[in-house]
């Protein structure tokens, strides 16, 4: 029996350090980082060797290290230590790992970080005072920090939308992290709903095409009943539970609409159904332009702290009710402070922004910004007075999916020669 033992205990042995000589170099670094929590190996794109999830050891509050901690998830995709690392700051949910826009061109090593209190990076106790823009920039200071360790090529941060927002969020608290930042259709809201949003609705593309946008929207909400009825059968067949009953629903996808309808470029305005067109015809358009997810429990699940950050830092938008008033039976307040989670506490910080404005606008530098101009973000995209060199770049009929690859021509060439300036490599043209 001793005998046994002393061969089984010989096999653990022989089999650890073998299972210690298969990890690879950048393994046995992560494994020694102390503020990494867990690690799992993950499938990457081909052009990476490596790829791993990992939860980062996070305070709640950076203002105070020894608070209550929270992990953070992140995507670390590995090609090599000297080659440049693209920072993907998410402003929501990290549900996957994909190879961004940036990493390609510029054939870089890539880590997306999911946004504190979304997803999985959640922590215990929803005190929703630490959702703030600074605690957030703080988070990945703290993962730049711990990689640039290891990576030491240029770093480029990038993100989309609210992501985009959160990458220039990260900038202004910390300026030195990376050497360039690529926001794509990034808003920079100075109210808590602001109006720069109705101007826009009211002015982009041609009169008649607003105008046909106006009648649809009417004629949605002169069908009520039908609609009600084909919103019915589709939340039975598709197991939908809406946020609110059927008439509200009807009423807040109306009033998305035109919203929607830039912002996404999803159908055309010829697309538009005429006034007289049956009920199950607008309706079927009217999913298209503007999904029924937005309007679930789930999407309120999901997007509930982003609310909480809208309302209280970075800011949203409202509707104008005045060209449905006599049609409206549910929503009489054009407000969507009514998506704030219940008991998030909500005092707006108008100051946040109007800081974070100034600086991108007098002090920022090596930011290139990219736009859709029919995007109704776009409304509130940064206005850049030349006193940088930061780089706006708008799509003209782009909409809230515009990439680097959507330009064309000199203004192509534009974005990478700029970024071949800033960062001293050459790029990959794709």
């Amino acid at each position: 029996m001793k005998r046994y033992w002393n061969f089984l205990l010989l096999v653990l042995f022989v089999y650890s350090i073998s299972y210690a000589q298969n990890d690879t170099e950048l393994l046995k670094k992560l494994k020694s980082f102390k503020e990494v929590a867990d690690i799992k190996p993950i499938k990457v794109d081909t052009t990476y060797k490596e790829g791993y999830e990992i939860l980062i050891k996070q305070p709640i509050d950076h203002k105070n290290p020894k608070s209550k901690k929270f992990t953070q998830k992140i995507y670390l995709s590995h090609f090599d230590f000297s080659k440049p690392m693209v920072l993907v700051t998410e402003g929501y949910a990290a549900n996957r790992n994909s190879k961004t826009e940036p990493a390609r061109i510029l054939g870089a090593n890539q880590i997306i970080v999911e946004h504190r209190y979304f997803g999985k990076s959640v922590p215990e106790n929803l005190d929703w005072k630490y959702l703030t823009i600074e605690q957030a920039a703080n988070d990945h200071h703290k993962i730049v920090k711990l990689f640039k360790t290891l990576y030491t090529g240029k770093w480029v941060n990038t993100g989309v939308s609210k992501g985009g927002q959160t990458t220039l969020y990260h900038r202004y608290f910390f300026p030195n992290d990376v050497d360039v930042s690529i926001p794509y259709v990034a808003p920079v809201n100075l109210a808590q709903e602001d109006p720069r949003i109705y101007i826009f609705l009211n002015s982009v593309g041609t009169d008649e095409c607003r105008e046909r946008i106006k009648k649809f929207q009417r004629a949605f909400l002169s069908k009520r009943d039908e609609v009600r009825t084909l919103l019915m059968k589709d939340a039975e067949q598709q197991n939908i539970r809406f946020a609110w009953d059927y008439d509200f629903v009807i009423e807040y996808m109306t009033l998305e609409y035109s919203f929607a309808f830039w912002q996404w470029g999803q159908t055309k305005c010829e697309d538009i159904p005429d006034t007289d067109a049956s009920a199950e015809v607008l309706y079927n358009h009217m999913k298209a332009s503007n999904p029924l997810y937005f309007f679930t429990e789930q999407a309120m699940k999901d997007f509930g702290p982003f609310y909480v950050q809208a309302y209280n830092e970075i800011g949203y938008y409202g509707y104008d009710l005045e060209p449905f008033k006599d049609l409206l039976i549910e929503i009489k307040d054009g407000s969507n402070i009514m998506l704030v989670p219940e008991g998030a506490k909500i005092e707006y910080n108008c100051s946040s922004m109007q800081k974070v404005n100034t600086w991108l606008q007098k002090d920022a530098s090596n930011i290139l910004y990219i736009y859709g101009g029919n995007d109704t973000w776009s409304a509130t995209s940064i206005q850049l007075l030349g006193e940088t060199n930061c780089v706006k770049m708008v799509k003209k009929g782009g909409a809230h999916g515009t990439k680097i690859r959507s330009f064309e021509g000199d203004e192509k060439e534009k974005i990478y020669s700029t970024l071949e300036y800033w960062l001293g490599i050459k790029v990959n043209r794709l």
